[in-house]
């Protein structure tokens, strides 16, 4: 179940580098710590559990920690959608933000749902 190759994998890596950028220009510029912290959390949460998820014991460990990934991007989605709505994130930051997020939704249940259908097997 190794992932160190895998598409969820680099593109999840890579959405953490654009939120830890994110973390910073909310906390640089805008000054709003409490919901740079909330996204800064969740955002990178998605690459952490999937780098783990590579080296998973089982296919259970590896649904579990893909699981908790996708409710991470889920609750990642939120906070951009607060961002934008309350004016921290231009048009163009959103969408860009909320492209490369839904990509990764959409991959992490693709991910879960293959999965739970191999442990039915």
């Amino acid at each position: 179940m190794n992932m160190e190759n895998d598409v969820i994998g680099e593109k999840s890596y890579y959405f953490a580098v654009r939120i830890v950028r994110l973390y910073k220009y909310l906390n640089d510029y805008k000054r709003i710590p409490p919901l740079a912290n909330q996204i800064v959390r969740s955002g990178t949460a998605i690459g952490a559990l999937m780098s783990e998820a590579s080296y998973a014991q089982s296919k259970t460990d590896f649904l579990i920690k893909s699981h908790i990934a996708l409710k991470e991007a889920n609750e990642t989605l939120y906070w951009i959608k607060i961002l934008h709505e309350t004016g921290y994130l231009s048009e163009k930051q959103f969408n860009s933000l909320k492209v490369d997020c839904d990509e990764l939704l959409r991959l992490l249940i693709s991910t879960v749902k293959t999965t739970k259908e191999h442990l039915q097997k």
